[in-house]
């Protein structure tokens, strides 16, 4: 009971820590509360570490709580409960704040407990339930994801039926933007309409088909200023990175071919791809299996709840909900780089 109401009271944390800017220790401590007819229970902190500390002792009590008290390697193993992202920061600038979080909810559950509310139903209600939660959690990460072992034929059929996933596209391009672009106007140019942007990247295009630097004219004329001061260059990207009529207009091209004016939210682009990349097996196949260990303990999930005889009351739970419609999520858009 003790490890998991440890992990409970350490849940709500990370949330604090996401909010709160790293805190600077006051000169000196605040002053103490007058007594009262509870007495709280004596803290006693010791000093803090600096942010780059010497090896301390394990077995070293590093912060008293009323009549408990906290090694170091137990105060390190409440840190690895915390949510990955906040760990190193607890070991170093934000070790402070974390026990002073300690502090503040041992206190109050000490106080509980000489209440004895540990014994009501509310409490134990609650417990029992926060607990359901913690174990489907634990599950995971615990269980299921250190099982779902990816095979190598697996793997590789998996690569064989998605190859297209893991093309990448070297690229160039020349954007002509028109009113209501969220790109800015660059300094003395004249806000076009989408006819006039239109009829310009025509024209551009129309130079460049006739034998003009791509390089020297997207540094004239692209109102992507970003990419415009490299020769219009976009490095090398894949799929979901671009609006999906750059995508698709970006993907079908030769190498070597200048596309047609291709509009999208930003205004008008001419592209011109330069190299198409496949990734191989290899070089993906960490990732690759990474995603589909996700989609075996999915799967499995899945199997788990309709291996799992339940019954709803329709009267009193309503109709089931309709399920999302399918579809592709929207890719981010493209966003030329401003300089």
């Amino acid at each position: 009971m003790k490890s998991l109401q440890l992990l409970l009271f350490l849940t709500p944390v990370a949330c604090l820590l996401a909010q709160t800017p790293p805190a600077t220790p006051p000169a000196t401590p605040p002053a103490s509360p007058s007594p009262a007819a509870n007495k709280p229970p004596t803290v006693s902190v010791q000093p803090s570490a600096p942010v780059v500390a010497a090896p301390v002792p394990p077995d070293k009590v590093v912060l008293t709580i009323g009549d408990e008290k906290i090694t170091a390697a137990e105060f390190d193993r409440l840190v690895d409960l915390l949510p990955e992202q906040y760990r190193q920061q607890m070991r170093t600038t934000g070790r402070r704040r974390f026990a002073e979080y300690l502090i503040d909810t041992k206190t109050r559950a000490q106080e509980a407990r000489r209440r004895k509310l540990e014994d009501t139903q509310a409490f134990k209600d609650q417990m029992a339930f926060t607990g359901e939660q913690v174990l489907a959690q634990v599950i995971l990460p615990q269980n299921l994801q250190a099982t779902a072992v990816v095979d190598e034929a697996a793997s590789r059929a998996y690569y064989d039926q998605h190859k297209t996933d893991y093309i990448q596209v070297k690229a160039r391009h020349i954007l002509i933007r028109f009113k209501g672009s969220p790109v800015p106007l660059r300094k003395d140019q004249k806000e076009l309409t989408e006819e006039e942007a239109l009829a310009k990247a025509q024209e551009i295009r129309k130079k460049l088909v006739d034998g003009g630097d791509f390089d020297a004219i997207a540094k004239a004329e692209s109102d992507d200023v970003g990419s415009g001061a490299k020769g219009g260059d976009l490095g090398t990207f894949g799929h979901g990175r671009m609006t999906p009529a750059f995508e698709t207009a970006a993907f079908a091209l030769p190498v070597g071919e200048l596309s047609e004016p291709v509009k999208s939210p930003f205004g008008y682009h001419i592209i011109k791809v330069e190299q198409h990349q496949e990734k191989t097996w290899v070089e993906v196949r960490a990732d690759m299996e990474k995603k589909m260990s996700g989609d075996v303990v999915k799967k499995e999930l899945d199997d788990l709840k309709k291996s799992t005889a339940t019954v709803m009351d329709q009267d009193f739970f309503g109709p089931p909900t309709a399920p999302p419609a399918p579809g592709r999520p929207a890719p981010p858009t493209l966003q030329p780089k401003q300089q």
